[in-house]
């Protein structure tokens, strides 16, 4: 797997200041896409041991909230097997910190019904995110004063609380509307 870049004071993508990983590649091509470079596979520098080692550092100081997974793709099928081991080791040492991961692919069908069939890992991922911000972004549907989402169509969506009531269930905060 391949990323673009690391952001280690983001406060854009969930709540809190946050560490995020840009990863590499993506399939969605979404029009309006906000970073389009990351639809390359072998966009940026190869994600390595080393920087395994410099997101999980990161995320040592008490004010930062969680770790983001976005791109590019993060479940995409290269992409979603290199960060497992990622995601093990931050719940390993940070089970405070919250996970979030934004895809294009829906919960429902995308997720649980086929990647979680197709990938025995997939229940794993899931395991260690929080929450999940699904659905292509849609240019007819952009609106810049949704919280942590860039179209009408996506979702926060609360993964455990999903997984615990059998139906997809969305994350609250109180200043999600």
């Amino acid at each position: 797997m391949y990323y673009s870049v690391i952001k280690k004071c983001d406060i854009a993508d969930g709540p809190g200041v946050r560490v995020t990983l840009f990863v590499s590649g993506c399939t969605h091509h979404c029009e309006g896409c906000f970073n389009p470079e990351t639809w390359n596979f072998q966009y940026g520098a190869p994600f390595t041991e080393e920087t395994e080692d410099e997101i999980i550092e990161a995320l040592s100081p008490d004010y930062i909230a969680g770790l983001t997974l976005l791109g590019g793709e993060p479940l995409e099928d290269g992409n979603r097997q290199a960060l497992l081991p990622l995601l093990r080791a931050v719940k390993k040492k940070y089970p405070q910190k919250n996970v979030w991961c934004y895809t294009g692919y829906l919960f429902e069908t995308d997720i649980l019904e086929k990647f979680c069939v197709q990938w025995e890992g997939m229940k794993e991922f899931l395991s260690y995110v929080d929450v999940i911000v699904d659905g292509e972004f849609v240019q007819a549907e952009k609106n810049i004063s949704l919280r942590f989402r860039g179209s009408e169509n996506q979702r926060i969506i609360d993964v455990h609380a999903s997984l615990q009531q059998g139906k997809t269930m969305l994350w609250e905060d109180g200043e999600n509307r």
